[in-house]
């Protein structure tokens, strides 16, 4: 009797240690899908404020464009009581020649992409959870089906399969091999929405994954490896900004092409409008994540097309794409192909092409430019340690030049 007691006691001891380490591999895994809900969450609101701040800004330009309007109807209305015909049609001339511009609201939209890859990594979380228990109750029915077998302990299997490690043997069932392939694509969700997360550390932080273990030339060659449709999953739909456009710069197309003019177009002044060079920016800027879009050269090849900060001056001789430390491009001029930066000129091989991809991965700090066609060719790279926000950038050389922004289809 005392050996039953003593035996009774040992069990339930066993039972409780192994109750509290069963909650706290719970607890853990607790802990990860909270974090995981969490991370998705903040990237959604953080994209939510990123957009609202455009909306607040276009509705503070609306703001003054109103008061503009109303200047102007209370002075066509005060011209209209004057009793005295020489003035009235003094003021009538002097107001039929004040310059009206359509107020210019760009499109503005949520990065879908963001929240496809956000919404479907908790999909996929929720698949290798579902898959997991599944197994779990799988393995105890056939553990009590088959009582002379030992089975590993369906709890223990199922917290090592989560946090990424094998099951141990080399025969794997339909579904478990489901199970690994839906944990691999998870990963790469992940991959995708780390990439996106805003951070809070140096700019050469937060890169990807397999970044972290491959040199910034490999990880450029897997980059030049991959295909135009796997370069796609990165695409931007860029638009021309209207208040960087030199004023003999045409933007039609809904701001997608840009020309240059021999009339100056009479653009309202601001102070990102370039003065000196016939260039435009776009609306868009990137501070982190990878982001690919497409230029087409249509008529001409006396163009730029590069990258820069929004901190670039816009007048001046340093305020030419390239000619400073804070842009870099690529130029055609006639049929001489250059990279500039920094007021360095680099002469490159020429490619024939009439489409150009560019390719910014802002935390692996490289940009590329390549001619767009069933195998892409590299045009040219640039590395730098990137500090500012980037915007899309263009230069046009003259009358005849025209360049056209590709809408990607993703």
């Amino acid at each position: 009797m005392n050996t039953v007691k003593t035996n009774q006691s040992q069990a339930a001891e066993t039972a409780s240690e192994k109750k509290d380490l069963i909650k706290n591999e719970f607890l853990e895994i607790k802990v990860l899908i909270e974090e995981r809900e969490t991370q998705a969450l903040k990237a959604i609101a953080d994209e939510e404020k990123r957009v609202s701040n455009k909306f607040d800004y276009i509705y503070g330009v609306l703001g003054s464009k109103k008061k503009e309007i109303k200047s102007l109807r209370d002075q066509i209305e005060m011209a209209l009581t004057e009793g005295d015909d020489i003035l009235f049609l003094k003021r009538a001339a002097a107001l039929q020649q004040t310059p009206t511009k359509d107020a210019f609201v760009p499109l503005i939209e949520m990065d879908q992409n963001l929240l496809h890859s956000t919404y479907q990594s908790a999909v996929n979380l929720k698949d290798v959870v579902k898959l997991s228990v599944i197994q779990c109750r799988e393995k105890r029915v056939e553990a009590k089906q088959t009582p002379g077998k030992t089975k590993t302990p369906p709890v223990a299997s199922s917290n090592r399969t989560f946090v990424g490690k094998k099951p141990p043997g080399p025969q794997h069932t339909h579904k478990e091999k489901t199970f690994h392939q839906a944990q691999a694509t998870l990963q790469v969700e992940a991959d995708t929405k780390e990439k996106k997360k805003p951070v809070k550390v140096a700019p050469t932080t937060g890169t990807l994954n397999a970044a972290a273990v491959v040199s910034t030339k490999e990880l450029i060659d897997s980059f030049l490896k991959k295909s135009r449709e796997e370069l796609l999953q990165y695409a931007a739909n860029i638009t021309l900004d209207y208040n960087t456009a030199h004023n003999k710069v045409i933007l039609s197309e809904r701001y997608t092409r840009m020309s240059v003019s021999d009339i100056p177009q009479n653009y309202n002044h601001h102070p990102q409008r370039f003065i000196d060079c016939f260039q435009v920016l776009g609306f868009q800027c990137f501070k982190r994540g990878i982001h690919y879009w497409e230029v087409e050269l249509q008529q001409n090849n006396f163009c730029g097309i590069g990258i820069c900060y929004g901190s670039m001056d816009r007048q001046g001789p340093e305020s030419r794409l390239g000619r400073n430390s804070s842009s870099w491009c690529i130029e055609w001029f006639n049929s001489k192909i250059s990279s500039w930066h920094n007021d360095v000129e680099k002469c490159l091989p020429n490619v024939k092409a009439t489409k150009i991809g560019v390719l910014l991965h802002c935390e692996g700090g490289f940009v590329i430019f390549m001619a767009v066609g069933e195998k892409h060719n590299l045009i040219y790279k640039f590395k730098a340690q990137f500090t500012e926000a980037l915007y899309p950038a263009f230069w046009l050389f003259s009358s005849g030049t025209v360049l056209s922004l590709c809408q990607m289809k993703q």
